[in-house]
C-alpha cells in the first residue's frame, strides 16, 4: 500500500510497488505469459470462483505487469482499488453494463466524449436501460431529471470537446440523494489536476490513452473505486467480456505514468501560452480553457482543479470547415490528427452539425447553448511538449 502522505509526483513513479525486495530489479520486468503456475486449492476453473486473495492465474483475470498498472492507478486517485481495461470505451461500457440493467435509468451528461454518448444512446436502450442526456452544469436540471429508476449519473469534467465543467461535490449530493451512484470521467484533468473520488464520486474513470500514458503509443482504460465493487466489474465485464489490457501496454502507460506531475505542469504551461494568443487573434471567435479567466466557469475550476490540462478548444468566426482544411494544409509542428495528451500537439476540428446529428442529442434550448459554446465547430488543441514559441509561431501562420 503507498502512504498517503506522499506526493502525486512520488506516487506516480512508486505507487503500487509494495515492499522492496533485495536483488528485485528497480525498473519491474513485463510479464507476458497469459497464463500462470497454479493449484487446485488456490484457483478454481470459474471467475465464479475468484476470490481476493487469489493467485494470477490468466491473465484475462489478472497479471503482475497488471497489477502494479491498477494499484499505482488506485494510489494516485485515492481509491482503494481499479481495475484496467483495453481501452477507455472498454472501461465505461463495463461500467455500465455492471451498474445497470432492465428497468434502470442512466442520466447521462448531454456533453461528453462522443463514443461514450453514442454507447448510450445508441446501445444501452436496446437492453431495457433508459437513457437521458442533462446539462450536468446545472445542480438543478440534475436534481429535475432524476427519476426512481436513476442508478447511475455519469458526467465528464471538462467535458469533451468544449471543456464545460461540472460541479462534482454537487452532483454527488443530488445522485446519492437519489438513491444513484455518481462516475466521473476525469481523463482530461488527470489526477494531478483533480481527484474525483474526494468530492463524492463513486467511479473515476481514465482513458489510459491520453495523458496518463502521454506518449500517444498504447491504448487503455481503467476504473478506479471501491475494492468490493470493482471485484464484480472484474468478475463479470472485464473476465467475461474479454476487454483485458495486454501487458506491454499496461508496461507504456505505467512508464509514462512516471514523468505525469512534470508533463501535466509543462502540459498546462503551453496551454496558457496558446489561450492568451488565440483569445487576441482576429480570426477565432472563442476560446475556451479552464485555466483562463476568460472561461465562464473559470470560478469552479478554481475550486476544484488543481493543474488545468493542457487541452483547449476554439472556435473561428468565418467557416469552421474552410479553416480546418488549411490548418491541416499550412501547420508544420503540430499535427491535424485526433486524440490528445501526447508529447506531440495535435488539433483537430469538430463540426457541431455533426456532433449533434451523430453523437449528442440536443435540441431547442439544449442545442442553443451547445452552438453558443462551439459556434460551427470547435478545433481541440492539445497542447504538447514543445517550446512554446515555436508552437505560438506554427500557429500564426497557419492561421493567418
Amino acid at each position: 500500500m503507498t502512504d498517503k502522505t506522499l506526493g502525486d509526483a512520488t506516487i506516480a513513479i512508486h505507487g503500487g510497488e509494495g515492499r522492496r525486495v533485495l536483488g528485485q530489479p528497480v525498473a519491474a520486468p513485463i510479464v507476458t505469459a497469459t497464463s500462470f503456475f497454479t493449484h487446485p486449492d488456490a484457483a478454481g476453473f470459474s471467475a465464479s470462483d475468484l476470490k481476493a486473495n487469489a493467485p494470477h492465474f490468466y491473465t484475462r483475470w489478472s497479471n503482475p505487469t497488471l497489477a502494479l498498472l491498477e494499484g499505482r492507478l488506485a494510489a494516485l486517485e485515492g481509491g482503494e482499488a481499479a481495475v484496467s481495461f483495453a481501452s477507455g470505451m472498454a472501461a465505461i461500457a463495463a461500467l455500465f453494463l455492471g451498474r445497470l440493467g432492465t428497468g434502470d435509468h442512466l442520466l447521462l451528461s448531454d456533453v461528453c466524449y462522443a463514443g461514450v454518448a453514442e454507447f448510450a444512446h445508441h446501445t444501452l436502450p436496446k437492453l431495457g436501460i433508459e437513457v437521458s442526456a442533462v446539462d450536468t452544469s446545472s445542480p438543478h436540471a440534475v436534481s429535475a431529471a432524476m427519476r426512481t429508476n436513476t442508478r447511475l449519473v455519469h458526467i465528464e469534467t471538462p467535458a469533451n470537446p468544449i471543456l464545460k465543467l461540472t460541479d462534482m461535490a454537487a452532483i454527488a449530493q443530488v445522485a446519492h440523494a437519489g438513491g444513484a451512484e455518481l462516475s466521473v470521467d476525469s481523463t482530461i484533468a488527470t489526477p494531478i489536476g483533480t481527484k474525483p473520488l474526494a468530492f463524492g464520486a463513486d467511479y473515476v474513470c481514465h482513458s489510459l490513452t491520453k495523458y496518463l500514458c502521454g506518449h500517444g503509443d498504447a491504448l487503455g482504460g481503467a476504473i478506479i473505486g471501491k475494492a468490493e465493487l470493482l471485484a464484480e466489474l472484474r468478475k463479470e465485464q472485464l473476465i467475461h467480456m474479454g476487454g483485458a489490457l495486454a501487458p506491454f501496454s499496461a508496461y507504456l502507460i505505467f512508464r509514462g505514468m512516471e514523468t505525469l506531475a512534470p508533463r501535466m505542469a509543462l502540459h498546462e504551461a503551453n496551454a496558457r501560452k496558446l489561450e492568451a494568443f488565440l483569445a487576441t487573434h482576429p480570426k477565432v471567435r472563442k476560446v475556451l480553457w479552464p485555466g483562463s479567466a476568460r472561461h465562464p466557469q473559470y470560478e469552479l475550476a478554481q475550486r476544484q482543479m488543481r493543474n488545468f490540462s493542457g487541452l483547449l478548444s476554439f472556435s473561428v468566426r468565418a467557416d469552421g470547415q474552410g479553416m480546418a482544411r488549411q490548418l491541416a494544409e499550412r501547420l508544420k509542428l503540430i499535427s491535424y490528427a485526433v486524440s490528445l495528451g501526447s508529447t506531440k500537439s495535435l488539433c483537430f476540428f469538430i463540426p457541431t452539425d455533426d456532433i449533434l446529428k451523430s453523437s449528442f442529442r440536443l435540441d431547442g434550448t439544449a442545442e442553443a447553448k451547445y452552438r453558443e459554446w462551439a459556434g460551427d465547430g470547435v478545433f481541440r488543441l492539445s497542447a504538447g511538449l514543445e517550446d512554446a514559441e515555436d508552437l505560438l509561431a506554427d500557429l500564426e501562420q497557419a492561421l493567418d
